[in-house]
C-alpha cells in the first residue's frame, strides 16, 4: 500500500486555504444609477468579476469599474432586467478569462469569448483578456509584405506583417465590405475579426456574404452588437486581441480586423461618464485616450509570430480629423481613407490613394514596386488637380506633360484601382500590372 505523506498534504491544503476565502465574498446592491450598479461590498479590486442574483433567481455577470464613498461601482456584462435594491452580489473571479485554443477556428463568440453559434469549444486553455504589449526591444522588425488581395492596397499602400493600420471612412462607405474582401483574400494564416457595436442584422450578413464559408474556416469572429451592454462592447476588443495573441504566440501570421474602434471608444465613453469621469473633447472621457494606446500596442510582432491589425474608424460627418480618427492615426502605422465621392461614382473599393499612406511600405516593397507606385501616384495626382478644367473643356493638350499622359492612361489606372468584391489578384500580378502601366506612361512621355 502506498504511504501517504500527511505533512506534505497538510501544507498543500493550508496553501489552498490561504489563496481561497473560507466564505463567499458577498455584498448587496444599494443603488442603481443608469447603467451603473452601486453595492455595499464585496471586497473586490478594479477589474474583478462579480455575480448578481436577479428576482427570478438567474444571475448576471458584472465587473468592478470603480469605487465611491466606500461603495463598489459595478457595470453589467449582461441584461439586468429584474435587478432590485438588496440583490446579493458575489465576487466570483479576479479577472475575466476566456477559452483559447486551435479549436476556436470557425467559431463565432460573444464579447467575453462564449460561443454563440451553438458549437462547443472542446480543447482549450484559459487566458486573461488583460496582458501587456510585447517588449519593444523584443519585437521583430517589419520586413515582409502581407498581401491582402486588393490591388489598390497591395499596389499603393503595401502592408507589412505586424503593421497596424486604420481604415477611415464615414458611415455607409464600405468599410465592412472591404474587411470581408481582405479576410477572404489575405495570405495570413489566421483571421481574428472583432465586430463591435455592429447592427445585429449585419453580423450574419458579414459572416455568410462578406466572409464566406472558406474565410470562416480560418477565422475566429468575436461579436458584440450595438444593443449589448457598453462593458461587453469594450471587452470584445480585448477578447479579439487576446485570441490573436494566442495564435501569434504559436508562431502564426495573424490578421486582426476590428470594426470599429470608434464604437469601442463610444462604449468606453459611456462607461467613463457613468462612473463620473469628466467629458473632454466631444464628450470623450480621459479613459478613452488612456486605454486606446494600451490595446492598440498589443498588436504587432513578437518573438514568435506576427499580428497585423486593421482597425476601421467611423469618422463623424466625414471629418478625418475627428478626435478618435486623429488619435488612432497617431498610434498606428498608416491609414487608408475611403472616399464617399468615389463610392457615389461606383468606384469600388473607394480608396483615396492620394489621402492614404502606409508608413512601412518603403520597408517591405522592392525598388521597382516603389518607383512604379510613386510614378503613377504623381500622374494620378496631376489628373485630379486638372480634372475640373478637363471636364469643362478648358484644358488644352500640351499645357502639362503629366496631365497629357494621365488623359491617355486614366482609364487603365482606374481599372487597376477598381476591383470586384469577389475578385482576387495575386500580389505578384498586382506589381506586374503596376509596372506595365508605368512603362506605358514613360513611353508616352519619351515619345513627346
Amino acid at each position: 500500500m502506498k504511504k501517504v505523506n500527511f505533512e506534505r498534504s497538510l501544507k498543500s491544503f493550508e496553501k489552498r486555504l490561504e489563496n481561497r476565502p473560507l466564505f463567499p465574498q458577498l455584498g448587496k446592491v444599494s443603488r442603481i444609477i443608469g447603467v451603473t450598479i452601486e453595492s455595499t461590498g464585496p471586497n473586490s479590486a478594479l477589474g474583478d468579476l462579480c455575480k448578481i442574483k436577479l428576482k427570478d433567481e438567474t444571475t448576471v455577470l458584472a465587473e468592478t469599474v470603480g469605487f465611491s464613498d466606500n461603495k463598489v461601482l459595478l457595470m453589467p456584462l449582461e441584461d439586468v432586467e429584474g435587478l432590485y435594491v438588496g440583490a446579493p452580489v458575489e465576487k466570483v473571479e479576479d479577472k475575466i478569462t476566456i477559452k483559447v485554443g486551435s479549436d476556436l477556428l470557425g467559431h463565432v463568440l460573444d464579447g467575453i469569448g462564449r460561443p454563440i453559434d451553438g458549437n462547443k469549444i472542446k480543447y482549450y486553455e484559459n487566458r486573461s483578456i488583460y496582458s501587456s504589449a510585447p517588449n519593444p526591444l523584443q519585437r521583430k522588425r517589419i520586413k515582409e509584405p502581407l498581401s491582402v488581395g486588393v490591388r489598390a492596397i497591395d499596389g499603393f499602400l503595401t502592408l507589412g506583417k505586424g503593421q497596424r493600420i486604420g481604415i477611415m471612412a464615414g458611415s455607409g462607405v464600405g468599410k465592412s465590405t472591404l474587411l470581408g474582401m481582405i479576410a477572404r483574400n489575405t495570405t495570413a494564416d489566421v483571421n481574428v475579426i472583432g465586430l463591435i457595436g455592429e447592427r445585429g442584422r449585419e453580423v450574419r450578413e458579414f459572416i455568410e456574404k462578406d466572409l464566406g464559408e472558406e474565410g470562416l474556416k480560418r477565422s475566429v469572429v468575436v461579436v458584440s452588437t450595438s444593443d449589448s451592454p457598453a462593458l461587453l462592447r469594450v471587452k470584445a476588443l480585448y477578447t479579439a486581441t487576446t485570441i490573436a495573441e494566442y495564435f501569434r504566440d504559436l508562431g502564426y501570421d495573424v490578421l486582426l480586423m476590428v470594426d470599429s474602434i470608434t464604437r469601442w471608444a463610444m462604449a468606453q465613453r459611456e462607461i467613463g461618464l457613468s462612473i463620473g469621469e469628466p467629458p473632454t473633447t466631444r464628450g470623450y472621457t480621459p479613459s478613452v485616450f488612456a486605454n486606446m494606446p494600451k490595446i492598440l500596442e498589443r498588436a504587432g510582432n513578437s518573438k514568435e509570430g506576427s499580428m497585423t491589425a486593421i482597425y476601421t474608424v467611423l469618422v463623424e460627418a466625414d471629418d478625418m480629423n475627428d478626435p478618435i480618427g486623429d488619435s488612432v492615426r497617431s498610434i498606428v502605422d498608416g491609414h487608408i481613407v475611403l472616399s464617399r465621392k468615389l463610392a457615389d461614382s461606383s468606384h469600388y473599393p473607394p480608396i483615396d490613394i492620394l489621402a492614404s499612406v502606409s508608413r512601412l511600405m518603403t520597408d517591405v516593397a522592392n525598388d521597382d514596386h516603389l518607383q512604379a507606385s510613386k510614378f503613377i501616384k504623381d500622374i494620378y495626382a496631376s489628373y485630379i488637380d486638372a480634372k475640373d478644367l478637363i471636364e469643362v473643356g478648358a484644358y488644352k493638350r500640351g499645357s502639362n506633360k503629366k496631365v497629357d499622359v494621365a488623359l491617355d492612361e486614366i482609364d487603365n489606372i482606374n481599372s487597376f484601382l477598381r476591383q470586384g468584391i469577389y475578385e482576387k489578384t495575386e500580389f505578384e500580378q498586382t506589381i506586374k500590372t503596376l509596372i506595365e502601366i508605368q512603362n506605358r506612361c514613360k513611353k508616352i512621355i519619351n515619345k513627346d
